[in-house]
């Protein structure tokens, strides 16, 4: 059976039981170093009892009215939404990197860009004259057959000779392998040619390219026969020159026969002043100020304070073919930046004075994250074939001619020769300029890639320019003017109107603008923002903040502790083929307190331990009611 035992507690015995007692009471009511909650309902009551963020207490404060209580928590959780909808908002703004445009006068003394004049006068230079000459005897053959016009031609003395026995590589195979056509407008094609509604107007000319098997041509087609003939007379002229081994054969400078006079802040120019090239279309050209080691500078603005040059226009020995107009062709760029001519210079008309004020504009941009320009081009998928610094023009042009070199198998005349290829010549690449119209047609549309390859300098110049035109010499002082030019130029006059013309370029005025950049949504701007927004819709602050924060890990924590006793649990439940009764010891010792070491509980038999009559008494108290002594 069972027994019950009693007795008497000892003395010493009880009083050692109350110190205890008393120890283990100091220790629960001393505050933990990590505190975690029973429940999630416990956290969530603590954090809206003593949270600073407004709102937060009328979630628990109103438990018996559940109206209020739904109203509240569908209000506090609806601002909340409308709060991080703002964030969003934010965030999407400060990662699209705004700018904003600073806009800055700066005065001082200004460096006098580079100045290129062209003599718009490709001449017949001595290493191509019989081969231009026999251009020109098959160029007036095509017009007389296309439109009975017979065009006089000044032939040299080799040109006279009989031209009957070409081999059959000669220019005329070539010439006739490309002929110049005519074909009729896309709303005639179905009338006969003989056709009384049709005449030469009715039709539109060009010339035919096929490829080197002739499985595939097209017609490179000209609404303008002017416009047909100059390009095709500009495709052979290019082959032309392309066949001669060293360009320095063309190299035929004649600066005293094409700038008269050249001054600078009422300075005479000299020839450290200048560099010459040669452009196929546009014949000699000159660039003023280009020399790094001494470059003009202007200190004030104003017609006298800047380049003044006195042209020669009247063109002798020229191809009238290619060069339709009569005057120069000036362009004002920067320094280390090529001239492209064709993009960026206008025409200087004949006896007119043209006046060219300038405004100098530099641009700053943001580069990384805020745009996609580039510092110096080190960065961009293009070599650069220029000997010149980065532009977006420099890097258009070398994408095309590596695209030329890579397809077509040699390089257009036009831009610079990359190491390892050879221009284009029609005696060595028969098919180029099929291939070349092919590629230049993706090139326009961009199948080529080459605009978005090519980025933006960060940094660049740009100079505005207007200009104003006067009649140079005028009438009462032309007498005298010419007179003067052929006694200093040995100027020839033969057509005094159309003979000379006088270009001035100047600064406008003395102050330069710059355009620069800088972020307009910064990590401080940012966190602004942040604030004001959590602020308006919640009327806290940064402390707040991080109390939300806290609630998050003390959820997190929770959770935590709950899967860790669940996975416990789990492990200590008995094999399979245990006994009920060690099963239900091991859902006991489950139920045991703390996450430390595991407490194991062995129940022998079931004993009840009466406490004694001393054990009763308080602790610290004697029977004879004194206080006790340790």
């Amino acid at each position: 059976g069972e027994s019950v035992k009693t007795g008497k507690m000892p003395e010493g015995e009880k009083t050692r039981q109350c110190k205890q007692e008393e120890q283990q009471q100091k220790e629960e009511e001393r505050e933990g170093l990590i505190e975690f909650y029973g429940s999630y309902q416990e956290l969530f009551q603590f954090f809206c009892s003593n949270t600073t963020i407004h709102g937060a207490i009328r979630l628990v404060c109103s438990k018996k009215n559940k109206m209020k209580t739904a109203f509240w928590s569908v209000l506090f959780f609806f601002t909340f939404g409308l709060m991080y909808w703002q964030f969003g908002i934010l965030y999407r703004e400060y990662f699209s990197y705004p700018v904003n445009l600073n806009l800055n006068l700066n005065s001082d003394r200004l460096t006098f860009p580079a100045v290129t004049l062209c003599t718009l006068n490709p001449y017949r230079y001595s290493a191509i004259r019989k081969k231009l000459d026999e251009l020109d005897q098959i160029t007036h053959q095509t017009l007389l057959d296309l439109y009975d016009y017979n065009m006089s031609l000044a032939r040299s003395d080799w040109s006279t000779q009989s031209t009957k026995k070409r081999s059959s590589r000669s220019l005329l195979h070539h010439v006739q392998r490309h002929p110049l056509r005519r074909q009729k407008r896309d709303n005639l094609v179905n009338l006969p040619e003989n056709s009384p509604s049709v005449d030469k107007n009715d039709w539109k000319i060009g010339f035919v390219l096929c490829s080197e098997n002739n499985k595939d041509c097209f017609h490179q087609a000209y609404s303008s026969g002017v416009d047909a003939v100059r390009e095709w007379y500009s495709f052979h002229y290019i082959n032309i020159l392309a066949q001669m081994p060293d360009a320095k054969a063309l190299d035929e400078s004649d600066f005293e026969n094409f700038i008269y006079a050249c001054r600078f802040n009422e300075a005479t120019c000299d020839k450290a002043n200048y560099t010459h090239f040669h452009h196929p279309l546009y014949g000699n050209c000159y660039t003023f100020n280009d020399n790094s080691s001494s470059l003009w500078t202007s200190s004030l603005p104003g017609i006298n304070n800047g380049l003044s040059l006195v042209v020669r226009t009247e063109q002798n020995d020229f191809i009238p073919l290619l060069s339709t107009v009569t005057g120069a062709r000036v362009m004002v760029h920067d320094q280390n930046e090529p001239a492209f001519m064709d993009d960026g210079g206008f025409n200087v008309r004949p006896g007119i004075e043209t006046s060219i004020s300038m405004r100098k504009e530099m641009t700053v941009r943001l580069g990384g994250s805020y745009s996609d320009c580039t510092e110096d081009g080190s960065d961009v998928p293009v070599q650069n074939l220029y000997s010149s610094r980065y532009t977006e023009q420099v890097c258009i042009r070398s994408c095309f001619q590596l695209n030329m070199v890579d397809r077509c198998g040699c390089a257009y005349y036009f831009y610079p020769l990359p190491n390892g290829a050879e221009y284009c010549d029609y005696t060595k690449h028969i098919a180029w300029g099929y291939c070349y119209y092919k590629l230049l047609a993706e090139f326009k549309a961009d199948v080529l890639g080459c605009f978005h390859k090519c980025r933006k300098p960060c940094k660049m110049t740009e100079y505005q320019l207007s200009a104003g035109y006067s009649r140079w010499p005028s009438a009462v002082s032309e007498d005298w003017v010419f007179y003067m030019l052929s006694q200093q130029n040995k100027y020839n006059i033969t057509s005094k109107r159309n003979g000379v013309a006088k270009v001035n370029i100047f600064f406008e005025e003395w102050n330069y603008k710059t355009n620069g950049e800088s972020p307009a949504f910064t990590v401080v701007t940012l966190l602004s923002q942040l604030g004001n927004q959590w602020s308006l819709w919640f009327g806290s602050s940064v402390l707040s903040v991080m109390e939300l924060a806290e609630l998050i890990l003390d959820f997190i924590a929770i959770t935590f502790i709950l899967a860790l006793r669940w996975f416990r649990s789990r492990q200590q439940l008995s094999p399979p083929g245990a006994s009920p009764s060690n099963q239900d010891n091991a859902a006991f010792q489950d139920e045991s307190p703390g996450l430390g070491a595991s407490h194991r509980f062995t129940v022998e038999a079931v004993v009840t331990m009466l406490p004694s009559y001393n054990s009763l008494e308080p602790c610290g108290l004697s029977r004879d009611g004194e206080v006790g002594h340790e």
